[in-house]
């Protein structure tokens, strides 16, 4: 008999670490990973796709309904590789609107329970993975770092835009993510709180990794 569903909840901002630790965590645990953040990325994609506007609610909902969806190394969207397209300038403005209805919300979330039953659990990264999705998740760790790390860290990887570019578009997403009403960007009352400013990526790791073997 299987042992019970491991549940391991990576939160933060954009910019704190997230998908990197959580990738390497899963990997150093032969757990399976998902980005949720991709998910939402993937509604946002398709609906601009079918010029579909991301404030369009109803639309949006509907469409992320009918989404097939496969999100692991490579993102398939209805049958298309999306992966690199879903990181896109025009993505990444439009996403966290997507990401704010509560229809799609719902319906990403009820994917994402779906997929750790169908995984056997699995470190799952997001905004609201200890809060909502799995709030009784074996560990919570809430990652973030200041806001002029975070920027300098994306800016590193969007190199068609500059700093205070992509610090501008930090903040707005910030913002939103932080004060939309369906499951808002917030830290779990029992998650472990770390600050990745002045670590890199493999610090990050070991403390998490040495968080799971306390009692």
């Amino acid at each position: 008999m299987p042992g019970p569903a491991r549940v391991i909840a990576i939160d933060g901002p954009a910019g704190s670490g997230k998908s990197t630790v959580a990738r390497e965590v899963a990997a150093r645990l032969g757990l399976d990973y998902l980005d949720t953040g991709a998910m939402y990325r993937a509604v946002a994609y398709e609906a601009i796709r079918r010029n579909i506007e991301p404030d369009d609610a109803e639309r949006v909902a509907e469409l992320a309904r009918q989404l097939e969806l496969t999100v692991a190394a490579q993102v398939m969207v209805n049958g298309t590789d999306a992966t690199v397209e879903i990181r896109s300038p025009e993505v990444t403005r439009a996403v966290s609107v997507v990401a704010a209805n509560p229809q799609v919300r719902h319906e990403m979330v009820l994917r994402q329970r779906e997929w750790a039953k169908a995984h056997g659990g699995g470190v799952v990264e997001g905004r609201d993975i200890g809060t909502v999705v799995f709030p009784n998740a074996d560990l919570k760790v809430y990652l973030t770092a200041d806001d002029g790390e975070r920027a300098n860290r994306r800016t590193k990887e969007m190199l068609d835009r500059s700093y205070d570019q992509v610090a501008a578009e930090l903040a707005r997403r910030d913002h939103l993510d932080s004060t939309r009403a369906a499951s808002p960007l917030a830290i779990a009352p029992d998650a472990v709180h770390l600050d990745t400013t002045s670590l890199n990526a493999e610090q990050v790791v070991e403390r998490v990794l040495a968080l799971l073997s306390q009692p």
